[in-house]
């Protein structure tokens, strides 16, 4: 029953991505729920054929259809590309037109058709991407913002102390001067103070010369179903710590409070090796251009207890671990906080994508001072990385096999030492409001310069808002290198079973898969903004730039004419060179990396990793040509199917659906039947009210 609310919670909750993506994903939503409540899949076919579609065209639309709701909308969640029907639009048309929905409701499902069709094919150069102003598109900001608005938003955040996590910016003239709205999300809309609260942080304020009005009730009929079943949920709470927790989660979602939000996360770090692991809100900032708004996401899963075992004796080593980190102890925190750290098997996980590990909460002050949690997620891992050997690019022969049978275990180690000792580690340096420091200034010396500190945060600084647009991929890159380096450790390596040959093979495949990764990521690289557009794939990039740099032969890459005639390329490594060269070469980056955070050195931290993130033509390597090379060899993407879960009398029935685009978009529609009508139109009110900002 706990996991059962918690989904219901999570799945509405995931909603708000679709209003958080583009401006047309919803609306292309509410038209295929419409059309594949009526008819499934396999009853759709034949009015299909009918309509004059071919077999690969009605199979081509229900991949688009899958790759929506896998997606949350009509951009990659992992690339933040657009993507469109492979079909033409006419024969779409007919099938809408044909379909049984369009009989039942012809004026209303025209409408709908009109409203999204154009926005749903259309390539515009500023629609194939996610970006902020000419750069692209993205619905945490009104179309006319700008860098300079999102800078001068973050500003009057950071002076009035709020989170920017839940929030939208609007900007609008009004007598030839530009006021912003910052839209909480909640499901209460009154800005005055409510019943729970002592004062609102609603109102009208001057800033700068600007007028700022700070409002709530962003996704409010979502964020209201949240609160109710994040209620109902409490009733089988299994501890104290849960049921305050989703308390708090309730009141933050009610109210719009990211302190809620922090309080319930407090209790959550407390609730130590629960059986069903959950997490939701507004977490991960990778998609908000300036690095700083959440994406909605919530997830539940049960416990592995047999894979948790070995995370829990990482956790017990990790004091023995750190202090073989390339950096000083005082760039290191005063004391580990050991966290909870289980491999999960995921049952629900509401948003716009799965990722492999999750270390939260994000909340800075929280992690520093009070800790945090680390999760794997093994039936996403087990799944998502499986890989025939004819579908394996860019590498040797002979390489091959090894790579098959141990990417699974070196991911598994390199998962654990990312979450865990890469995000868990390192101090930052902060002077608080009452201008205390967390570091001795007097002793504390950068080790790079070899002078004394010069530069620290103060205040209500964090990461994000002082490193905003690099902030995500430069924190992944820091966490990539902690793996690289500490699997490096005879036993780290026995501690996830692998001993003696098994134990450097697993260290080979791990540092292959980083290298190969990096070559992958250029499929994420916009040569036309010169931008990256997935955190994970540019720090895999900037590792390869800098193991190709550490040269001795460590790393090959060199470009090939392949099988069929097509450009093709082949990456090797020099294993014998890995505990040598390789090593040396992540423990100068990698201490560069953590003492550039820790200083709040802005420009410093931009120079050294702008300057390897550039994609070039020129140098010993062709990174643009090569990318091409990468976009002609690539795999299809994977797209998961989840289960649903029903209440029957006093049991939870779990309901799966097979592996395919089919199964994907039933799964969809049977999820949010018991409303479904009243759904669709909360979501098209919301569309509608906000869609003049960006069209």
């Amino acid at each position: 029953m706990y996991s059962h609310y918690l989904s219901r919670a999570a799945w509405y909750g995931g909603l708000a991505v679709l209003l958080q993506t583009s401006p047309e994903s919803a609306k292309i939503f509410v038209l295929l729920q419409k059309i594949f409540r009526k008819q499934t899949p396999a009853q759709l076919e034949q009015v299909a054929t009918a309509a004059g579609l071919s077999p690969e065209e009605y199979q081509a639309f229900l991949v688009y259809a899958a790759g929506l709701y896998a997606n949350m909308g009509n951009y990659k969640s992992f690339g933040d590309t657009k993507f469109i029907p492979n079909l033409p639009k006419d024969k779409l048309k007919a099938l809408v037109k044909a379909s049984q929905a369009f009989q039942d409701q012809p004026a209303e499902m025209e409408a709908l058709w009109d409203s999204c069709s154009c926005l749903l094919f259309s390539l515009e150069d500023r629609q194939k991407q996610l970006g902020l102003g000419d750069k692209g598109i993205t619905t945490y900001f009104s179309g006319n913002c700008s860098l300079e608005d999102a800078e001068l938003a973050q500003k009057f955040l950071d002076s009035k102390k709020l989170s920017a996590y839940n929030t939208r910016l609007f900007k609008r003239e009004k007598e030839g001067k530009a006021c912003y709205e910052v839209r909480l999300a909640s499901a209460v809309q009154k800005d005055c103070a409510v019943e729970g609260e002592c004062e609102t942080s609603c109102g009208s304020f001057n800033f700068e010369d600007k007028e700022f009005t700070v409002k709530r009730g962003d996704y409010a009929p979502l964020m209201e179903k949240v609160s109710f079943y994040l209620q109902k949920a409490q009733a089988y709470a299994a501890n104290e710590n849960q049921r305050k927790m989703l308390e708090e989660y309730a009141r933050s979602f009610t109210l719009g409070s990211v302190d809620a939000h922090k309080e319930g996360s407090r209790y959550w770090i407390k609730d130590k090796g629960p059986i069903v692991e959950s997490y939701i809100g507004f977490i991960e900032s990778y998609r908000d251009p300036f690095g700083s708004r959440g994406e909605f996401e919530g997830f539940i899963a049960v416990v592995n207890k047999a894979m948790s075992e070995r995370f829990a004796k990482l956790v017990s080593s990790a004091e023995v671990l750190l202090p073989e980190l390339p950096w000083p102890k005082e760039f290191e925190k005063d004391t580990f906080l050991k966290p909870d750290f289980t491999s999960l098997d995921v049952l629900t996980f509401a948003g716009s994508g799965i990722p492999a590990g999750i270390n939260i909460p994000n909340y800075d002050d929280i992690r520093q001072s009070e800790g945090f949690k680390n999760v794997s997620l093994g039936n996403v891992l087990s799944v998502a990385y499986a890989t025939q050997k004819e579908k394996l690019t860019f590498l040797q022969e002979e390489d091959k096999d090894l790579f098959i049978k141990w990417k699974g275990p070196s991911f598994e180690v390199q998962v654990g030492l990312h979450e865990l000792l890469g995000h868990g580690s390192g101090k930052l340096l902060v002077q608080d409001d009452e201008g205390k420091f967390n570091f001795d200034k007097s002793k504390v010396t950068n080790p790079e310069t070899g002078e004394p500190v010069t530069s620290w945060y103060r205040g209500s600084e964090t990461w994000d808002s002082k490193f905003s647009t690099i902030a995500s991929s430069y924190e992944e890159c820091r966490a990539e290198c902690v793996g690289l380096y500490l699997c490096l450790i005879k036993k780290v390596l026995s501690i996830f079973g692998n001993e003696g040959q098994d134990a450097e093979d697993v260290v080979y495949i791990n540092w292959l898969s980083m290298v190969r990764a990096g070559l992958l990521g250029l499929e994420f690289y916009t040569p036309e903004s010169k931008s990256w557009r997935q955190a994970h794939m540019q720090a895999r990039f900037v590792i390869l730039r800098v193991l190709l740099e550490a040269g001795e032969g460590l790393v090959g890459l060199e470009e090939l004419t392949g099988p069929d005639g097509q450009p093709d390329a082949q990456i090797t490594l020099d294993r014998s060179k890995i505990h040598t060269v390789g090593k040396d070469a992540i423990h100068r980056f990698l201490c560069k990396l953590q003492v550039l955070k820790a200083t709040a050195d802005v420009e410093g931290g931009r120079a050294l990793y702008d300057g390897y993130s550039t994609v070039s033509e020129g140098g010993p390597h062709n990174f643009m040509r090569l990318r091409e090379t990468v976009l002609l060899r690539k795999e299809a993407r994977k797209m998961f199917v989840q289960a649903n879960t029903n209440i029957n009398g006093d049991s939870v029935e779990l309901k799966e659906y097979e592996g395919s685009a089919a199964g994907l978009i039933c799964s969809f529609t049977e999820r949010f039947q018991d409303d479904a009508e009243k759904l669709e139109a909360d979501l098209l009110a919301l569309c509608k009210k906000d869609f003049p900002c960006w069209c």
